[in-house]
């Protein structure tokens, strides 16, 4: 009796890890999403928040030397962790989203999650890249020169779009991607006068270096990403988030012990420093990452894009409030460039050619059997006149031609 209960036993566990694994065995058809306009406009609301939040703790958490207390790769490796740990809490409350065990209770079945969303590793590991380029850059430039030089990543965004997403862009939408450029530019242009650039002395080599990884890491890591996450639009967003968070906070980690390597020091040492302050620009920054993902999940890199856009002019109104900041007319210049812009972007784009959109509505074909099938089933020509088929339309030309009144006669070019 025992021996069979111990069978049985061992052939419910086997059944369990054969869910785990063919859960993702049979590809499921492909839905698109419907994104509600309301959905997006909560996404873009938020993302200004977070974003707008982000420049007053980063002011708030520097010492009285105008310096930071933490170490920026500490920082950022629990911010990989928060996220992390937060898309955990949600699956245990939300569920994996598909059948067989949970990830986080059978081995068999997180290692099938892994290998289901193993793309993800890739904009994780470009992500854990774009932090220390950040750093790089600020060694060898201006922040000023480095934000300019950040601007040009719109330009790859949608080069990579075109080729990865196969997604297409047409002339108006170009030139609202270089109004925003230009408009964010020119907002940036404040703090450029007319005394010399010290960026003149920047070696070469490095900075041709930073510049092209500024331009090309974030923008492959945000496409990337987007790829990555609508491959598999039938996959929970919370269980993707997670392998996405972890890869990184597994790639962020090994940076943290190289550093930690490289200055000689304990890994406990690079922990210090860290203040409430800290930890609430840790978490608005794990917040900004959640956000993210729905972005790239649910819309795409460019809304994304274009809200971190309005987050910065909304950034520019707090520090007016909050610290004083000055605001120039290069800001309000720019401002109306980036408005104008998101008119041009999301009003002349993603509609679909006038031909395109009445071939799914058309009752008749060139040999003119929809019309005899119509005529034949009794149809009101009522029906045709919506398009142009009733009073005087292809059918009664037909008709009134004299050649015998066949309809299925082809329609061929005279």
């Amino acid at each position: 009796m025992r021996g069979r209960m111990t069978d049985g036993h061992k052939s419910h566990l086997s059944d369990t890890h054969r869910l785990a694994f063919e859960a993702y065995g049979e590809p499921k058809m492909k839905s698109k999403t419907q994104v509600s306009y309301g959905f997006k406009v909560a996404l873009v609301a938020l993302d200004c928040l977070f974003l707008g939040l982000q420049p007053v703790l980063v002011h708030l958490s520097k010492n009285s030397k105008g310096t930071y207390s933490f170490h920026p790769v500490a920082v950022n490796f629990m911010v990989e962790l928060a996220k992390t740990l937060f898309a955990l809490a949600v699956l245990l409350f939300t569920g994996t989203g598909r059948s067989g065990p949970p990830m986080y209770r059978s081995l068999r079945a997180f290692a099938a999650d892994a290998h289901h969303n193993r793309l993800l590793a890739v904009p994780a590991g470009l992500y854990a890249v774009n932090n220390l380029l950040k750093f790089s850059m600020q060694l060898f430039f201006r922040p000023t020169t480095t934000k300019m030089l950040g601007n040009l990543k719109i330009f790859t965004i949608a080069l990579l779009m075109r080729g990865v997403m196969r997604r297409s862009f047409n002339t108006i939408q170009w030139e609202a991607l270089f109004l925003l450029v230009a408009g964010i530019t020119i907002n940036q242009l404040h703090s450029c006068g007319s005394a010399p650039n010290p960026d003149a002395s920047v070696p070469l080599l490095p900075a041709l270096l930073c510049t092209l990884g500024t331009v090309t890491v974030p923008a492959a890591a945000s496409v990337y990403n987007e790829f990555a996450l609508k491959k598999h639009m039938d996959t929970s967003v919370h269980l993707q988030n997670f392998f996405l968070y972890f890869y990184g906070a597994l790639f962020n980690f090994v940076f943290l012990a190289a550093t930690a390597l490289h200055a000689g020091q304990p890994l406990g040492d690079m922990f210090q420093g860290l203040s409430l302050i800290t930890y609430l620009l840790i978490a608005n920054n794990a917040a900004q990452g959640v956000l993210s993902s729905f972005f790239y999940k649910f819309a795409d890199t460019i809304l994304k894009k274009y809200s971190s856009t309005i987050a910065t002019i909304w950034t520019a109104l707090l520090s007016f409030a909050l610290f004083g900041h000055d605001l120039t007319i290069n800001f309000f210049l720019g401002v109306s460039i980036v408005f104008v812009s998101m008119h041009q972007f999301f009003t002349y784009g993603d509609k679909p050619k006038a031909n395109e959109r009445a071939m799914p509505r058309m009752l008749y074909s060139p040999s003119l059997d929809h019309i005899a099938l119509a005529a034949s089933a009794g149809t009101p020509s009522s029906a045709a006149g919506g398009l142009g088929l009733g009073g005087g339309g292809v059918a009664d030309e037909v008709a009134g031609s004299g050649e015998s009144g066949d309809v299925r006669r082809p329609l061929l070019p005279r």
